[in-house]
């Protein structure tokens, strides 16, 4: 395997394991007592001398789900690279009712480098749609829609709800600010009242199909990517 510009490791063999491997507890993928492992295993030869390595990793094999920049890396260290490279844009979620698509919303975050994810309502979240990438992304929680403007006021950033309500923008028509937060409301009732009266836009996402609305999950990632296309450099091109 070839670790573009950082290192060059080599593949591991493809092997079973047990899920008590120590190097795959946190694996996302670990659902059955017997899978393919993924990743590298253990570091061939004179380990490097750099502190953003784990040596557990090294000696064990790195076999979570992460891109190859980050092999054999310590989590401390792979946020702090992150967090140079943050986009400007923030993502909230409004969450009264425990959502699955949470999650997802995080998971999308993480994936498209945004600065932070704001959750609204229950401190405790459904993280089991994250795979993890949670640990690598900053979240905030506010108490109430308008604990949520507050913060977002004070730091600049323009609220823009994400719904298909009437008066609602067309998403592809419009191009989002650039110092922003996209919010979100729930599976089902979308954005709720407070949250509406928050938000500066409302930009709805065009369907073709037979029915009302689609996932908050799916919603989020064209959303993200809709800001990734008008402001964001190709990866690797920062």
């Amino acid at each position: 395997m070839s670790v573009t510009g950082w290192l060059s490791v080599p593949s591991s063999p493809v092997t079973q394991h047990r899920v008590d491997d120590p190097a795959r507890r946190d694996h996302p993928d670990d659902r059955t007592g017997t899978e393919r492992r993924v990743g590298v295993g253990p570091w061939p030869g004179p380990w490097p001398v750099d502190s953003r390595y784990d040596p557990d990793l090294l000696a064990a094999g790195d076999r979570r789900n992460v891109v190859d920049r980050y092999r054999y890396w310590r989590l401390e260290a792979i946020v702090a690279d992150l967090d140079a490279r943050r986009h400007e844009f923030h993502v909230g979620i409004e969450n009264w009712q425990h959502d699955m698509n949470i999650g997802t919303i995080v998971r999308a975050a993480n994936a498209f480098l945004a600065a932070e994810v704001h959750i609204v309502g229950r401190r405790r979240w459904n993280r089991r749609g994250a795979m993890v990438t949670d640990r690598y992304q900053h979240v905030r929680h506010h108490p109430e829609i308008a604990d949520l403007t507050a913060w977002a006021a004070a730091a600049g950033l323009a609220v823009v709800g994400i719904d298909n309500l009437p008066g609602a923008n067309p998403l592809e028509r419009v191009t989002l600010p650039r110092r922003c937060l996209l919010l979100f409301g729930q599976e089902g009732p979308g954005l709720s009242e407070a949250a509406r009266q928050g938000c500066d836009e409302v930009f709805s996402i065009a369907q073709y199909g037979s029915t009302r609305s689609i996932n908050a999950g799916v919603a989020g990632g064209i959303a993200m990517h809709a800001w990734i296309r008008a402001h964001a450099a190709p990866p690797g091109a920062e």
